[in-house]
């Protein structure tokens, strides 16, 4: 007899600072893995699998992520309750948001209709100890203007094959970016803060590995002037022969937004 399985979609968001990211990995402490081990406690031994609507890296942050849960046998009760008693039972760092249930024919990976990610930072001294966790920080001096600029180079359909690392066959490079803006950082405020902090907001359907970062990495070698205007846009063309090797620190980088295709969701 075949078994009944339900399906749940719950919105999660984490501090990703003590975590080797999203995927679970033996013997390293992972977004995914800390979920199961708190779902085998909270559903007391019943069989269910996770699966997420992506993955993030090593310290990367999310304040809304996805996961879809699958329970066969019987559904999860007052989801509420289910809710609350996650919650007590996940450590402080890792947060559920929602949950709710969805039909069968969802899926988490290819529903997913647009992606925002943030980058925050900031330049030129060092930091308060307590920023590390949410800003990256770079100690020299940055030409924030000419970034600025050069952000906006990114929107749009382009070859991307130089802002990826470990590519595997068979990867489409081409990526389209919906909006690409780097702007004064309104996300995140704390009064152990520098005067002034930056973000830049990157939204598209999909990213491929490191994308964000090495996108990031080069605004920053454009800002100390390692890089030029040109460079950057001789990076994005398809005969491009430019090797990009620097990747932002992870800990700058949160997924701040997920939609569906399904608005309801």
């Amino acid at each position: 007899m075949q078994k009944q399985r339900y399906c749940y979609l719950l919105r999660v968001q984490y501090l990703g600072f003590r975590y080797s990211g999203w995927q679970k990995q033996p013997k390293q402490k992972t977004i995914e893995g800390m979920l199961a081990k708190t779902l085998k406690f909270v559903l007391a031994d019943r069989s269910f699998k996770i699966l997420g609507a992506g993955r993030t890296d090593a310290k990367v942050s999310a304040v809304n992520m996805a996961f879809e849960l699958f329970v066969d046998d019987m559904g999860l009760g007052n989801l509420n309750e289910f809710l609350s008693f996650f919650n007590e039972n996940l450590p402080p760092d890792i947060r559920v948001l929602s949950i709710k249930e969805v039909d069968k024919a969802f899926n988490i990976i290819q529903d997913a209709k647009q992606k925002e990610y943030i980058y925050l930072f900031s330049h030129g001294e060092k930091n308060h100890p307590f920023c590390a966790p949410f800003l990256a920080n770079i100690l020299q001096p940055l030409d924030i203007d000419v970034m600025i600029k050069a952000a906006k180079l990114f929107e749009g359909s382009h070859d991307f094959k130089t802002y990826t690392a470990r590519l595997q066959e068979g990867t489409t490079t081409f990526r389209t970016i919906i909006s690409c803006e780097l702007k004064p950082n309104e996300v995140l405020k704390a009064n152990f803060f520098p005067r002034e902090s930056y973000a830049l907001h990157v939204k598209g359907e999909g990213f491929m590995r490191y994308q964000i970062r090495m996108i990031m990495g080069a605004l920053i070698q454009l800002g100390k002037g390692e890089l030029s205007m040109a460079d950057i846009q001789d990076s994005l063309r398809p005969e491009t022969t430019m090797k990009l090797t620097y990747v932002a620190p992870g800990s700058g980088l949160l997924l701040h937004e997920l939609h569906f295709t399904d608005q309801k969701i």
